[in-house]
C-alpha cells in the first residue's frame, strides 16, 4: 500500500521528527535522508526502526526492515531536501559517554564551544572525519547532533565519529586526565603560529564562537594558537578554521 495522503499519521510523524528537536529527543529516534547517509548510519551500527521510500525515485534494493511506501508528492513534502534519492530512514539514537572514551596515543581532539549553527557543526564533522581526528567534543553546545542539517552537511560523517557533548568543566577534566596538550584559539601577544605547534602527541584544539571567541573559562588553560593570514581580515569561518587545523594535524603525523 502506498501512502498518498498528507494527513496520514505516519506522514505527520516523520514530518515532526524532521522538524522538531524536542520531539526527536523525547522519541529517542531521528531521521536520515539520502542513500549515502543511510548506508553510513547502518555501517556504523545505528539500529534502523523503519524506512519511508518513494519507489519512483529510489532505484536501489529495498533495505531490510519495516518499509512505508509513499507517493512522489508525499515524499516531496516530507523530504528535507525535496526529491533527493527517495529514502528516509528512522534510527534509534545512541548515548555517548565522554569518560568511557579511550583515546589513542597520538590522539587529536577538536573542541568547539557553544557552536549553534547545525550547518557549521556538520561541516566540522566532515573535516574531522576526513583528516582522521580522534574525536569531537561540543562543549556547552546548543545544537542537536541529530538535526537533519547536521546530518546533511556532514554527509553522514556524524555516524562514524566519536562525538560527545559536555560542559566546559567536564571537557577540561577529560583532557587533563588523559594528558592532552591543550591549544586555545585566543589571539594575544603570547599566541604562536599553528604550524609551529607539535601535533604528533596528544593534542586538543579549542575553538570558540565566531561572534565572541572562546569564553573566559578557557583563558590560561592552554597555549594560545593562531592561524597565520596574509589578508586584512583577522578571522575565518569556524568550520574553515577547524578544517585548516585538522589538515595540519594530519600533515604532521603523515
Amino acid at each position: 500500500m502506498v501512502i498518498e495522503s498528507f494527513q496520514n499519521e505516519k506522514v505527520k510523524y516523520i514530518t515532526k521528527l524532521l522538524t522538531d528537536n524536542r520531539f526527536r529527543k523525547k522519541s529517542e529516534v531521528f531521521a536520515v535522508e539520502g542513500q549515502q547517509e543511510n548506508d553510513r548510519a547502518q555501517r556504523f551500527g545505528f539500529e534502523p526502526v523503519e524506512f519511508f521510500i518513494c519507489e519512483n525515485i529510489f532505484q536501489q534494493e529495498l533495505p531490510k526492515g519495516k518499509i512505508h511506501l509513499v507517493s512522489d508528492k508525499v515524499y516531496e513534502k516530507i523530504a528535507y531536501r525535496g526529491s533527493s534519492e527517495g529514502i528516509i530512514g528512522v534510527y534509534k539514537t545512541k548515548e555517548t559517554d565522554l569518560f568511557s572514551f579511550e583515546p589513542k596515543e597520538d590522539s587529536t581532539i577538536i573542541v568547539v564551544e557553544g557552536v549553534e549553527k547545525p550547518g557549521n557543526l556538520g561541516a566540522i564533522l566532515r573535516s574531522c572525519e576526513a583528516f582522521g581526528v580522534d574525536g569531537l567534543i561540543v562543549s556547552d553546545g546548543k545544537t542537536d547532533f541529530y538535526n537533519p542539517n547536521v546530518i546533511r552537511s556532514s554527509v553522514g560523517c556524524l555516524f562514524g565519529m566519536n562525538v560527545f557533548q559536555a560542559e566546559n568543566e567536564q571537557t577540561m577534566e577529560f583532557l587533563d586526565r588523559n594528558g592532552y596538550n591543550i591549544y586555545t584559539t585566543i589571539m594575544d601577544e603570547s599566541s604562536q603560529n599553528l604550524y609551529l605547534r607539535d601535533f604528533r602527541q596528544k593534542s586538543a584544539v579549542i575553538f570558540g564562537t565566531e561572534h565572541s571567541g572562546l569564553s573566559e573559562f578557557w583563558s590560561g588553560k592552554g597555549q594560545n594558537t593562531l592561524i597565520p593570514m596574509a589578508g586584512s581580515i583577522d578571522s575565518l569561518n569556524l568550520s574553515n578554521a577547524v578544517a585548516i587545523t585538522c589538515y595540519e594535524t594530519l600533515r604532521q603525523k603523515s
